[in-house]
């Protein structure tokens, strides 16, 4: 199962749709029986790739999901058709080598999510990914300064739109190497230069876990600067139950003291052939 998210969404332009709704189905007036929660829930798009779109949305709603994330705008009506929102959208070229800690990509940058602002506010969403980058020989600090630099204009640009721009925290010891958001100080560090209330950090579970550990202490001491989290099992990527090192149920619980009331959003691989019962079995454990 050593799939990496940039391969798995290049991936999914292969994937034929399949499973269309019935006219003589509307999915937003479907009666779903979810457990009573504290918790938002969203699914990552890229590690259902098997999956049309369509068939993903069926099963959100069966669960009880309402978010279907990590697309791009050619799926915004799929999505918006089934009764769903997307938590999080990508960057258009998605791209999380090529970032703005390198000054020479801040011109391309800019324009491109510059271009992808009206159709993010046009189809009600609120949340956009952005990454730093690999440092390819960057310091921390030169980094940092190069970040805050190409992003002002862009998190300036998406305040006009009602929207947030967010980085995502990732490791770069098992699964993107070299990249320099890879602690969540860093992060913090960025969002305060930069002192914009529409840029905030994606706190991935999975990818701090590896990189830091002590995932409660960490999230209580920046949850501010929180805007959307991500969950994995670790090690391995893949479901959030027993067989691995994280207690998840822990985790939604600190979350949701912090005051947090946006989504959690489940981005493990599935090793269960029936994908969508490991989907369901996180949604579960999640659900404090």
């Amino acid at each position: 199962m050593a799939v990496s998210r940039r391969d798995a969404i290049k991936g999914l332009a292969g994937v034929a749709v399949a499973g269309l709704v019935s006219d003589s189905v509307d999915a937003k007036e479907r009666v779903v029986e979810v457990s009573i929660s504290s918790i938002k829930h969203s699914v990552c798009r890229w590690p259902y790739g098997r999956k049309s779109l369509e068939e993903l949305c069926e099963a959100a709603i069966d669960i009880g999901i309402s978010s279907v994330e990590l697309i791009n705008p050619a799926d915004y009506e799929t999505v918006k058709r089934y009764g769903l929102t997307c938590a999080m959208v990508n960057c258009v070229p998605l791209s999380l080598t090529d970032g703005f800690n390198n000054p020479n990509l801040h011109k391309k940058l800019q324009q491109e999510y510059l271009d992808l602002f009206p159709l993010v506010a046009d189809a009600g969403f609120t949340n956009v990914i952005c990454f730093s980058g690999n440092r390819n020989g960057i310091s921390d600090d030169q980094g940092l300064e190069h970040c805050a630099v190409g992003l002002e204009p862009v998190v300036k640009k998406a305040q006009e739109y009602g929207l947030t721009v967010c980085m995502e925290l990732l490791n770069s010891k098992v699964d993107h190497a070299d990249y320099q958001c890879d602690h969540t100080e860093w992060g913090v560090a960025l969002c305060e230069k930069l002192g914009l209330p529409n840029f905030k950090l994606l706190y991935d579970i999975y990818h701090m876990q590896i990189m830091e550990g002590d995932i409660i202490a960490t999230i209580r001491k920046y949850h501010p600067y929180i805007a959307h989290y991500h969950t994995g099992g670790v090690p391995g990527r893949n479901e959030i139950d027993e067989t691995q090192e994280l207690n998840y149920k822990a985790i939604m619980q600190a979350i949701v003291e912090t005051g947090y009331d946006g989504y959690i959003a489940q981005e493990f691989i599935p090793t269960n052939d029936n994908v969508f019962a490991s989907l369901r079995q996180g949604v579960e454990i999640c659900n404090v």
